[in-house]
């Protein structure tokens, strides 16, 4: 299924990652932040929206909407809700 973003809005899956304290303990899921980190999958009004496909970026913490497709964790950013693009 294929879905495509309306508007100023981005549809992201976000970006998991394992984290352990400085010492080597790995942090279970309930002692984490949110990931503020995402991939970029799609984007609605592409001259609004300063992200492309692929691109990696960094989102407001309690922003977006989660949602589920075909299994997998999605969320719906807007554009004002994008901070930046993380660039390696």
């Amino acid at each position: 299924m294929k879905f495509r973003p309306l508007g100023e809005r981005a549809l992201v899956k976000v970006v998991e990652r394992e984290e352990t304290t400085a010492s080597g303990i790995v942090l279970p899921d309930t002692a984490k932040e949110k990931p503020q980190t995402a991939e970029v999958i799609a984007v609605g009004d592409a001259d609004e929206v300063e992200v492309s496909e692929g691109d990696v970026v960094v989102f407001a913490k309690y922003s977006g909407t989660e949602f589920t497709l075909d299994g997998e964790d999605y969320m719906i950013l807007d554009a004002d809700d994008i901070l930046g693009v993380v660039e390696e």
